[in-house]
């Protein structure tokens, strides 16, 4: 089985990105109005990670604190499933704490 992801951006005159849209063939997961974006992928072969970040010009900075925020609580969580090394998790953790902080966002759970 094979499953496909489709990310349309759509942008300005100058080439700036106006919003994203994103399309499942599953039909269940498809997303007219994103407005970030952050894909990471391992080259294996280069051991590099290739990278996509976009966002469009009308996502409030508050916003995309909050999203960076939710990704890297969503990294620790990946990080700890996949290695076990709790203490690496938790230190990605308390820096999400210090994050939270900093930028005066609100996190939630």
């Amino acid at each position: 089985m094979k499953q496909t992801v489709k990310f349309e951006v759509e942008l300005d005159e100058n080439h700036l990105p106006l919003n994203i849209v994103m399309e499942a063939n599953d039909g269940f997961t498809n997303e007219k109005n994103i407005k970030a974006l952050m894909i990471s992928a391992w080259a294996a072969q280069t051991r590099e990670t290739l990278r996509i970040d976009l966002w469009t010009k009308d996502l409030p900075v508050n916003d995309m604190f909050i999203m960076f925020h939710q990704t890297m609580m969503s990294m620790s969580s990946s990080l700890e499933k996949a290695t076990g090394n709790t203490q690496l998790a938790g230190a990605l953790r308390d820096y999400c704490e210090f994050f939270v902080k900093e930028t005066k966002i609100k996190a939630k759970g």
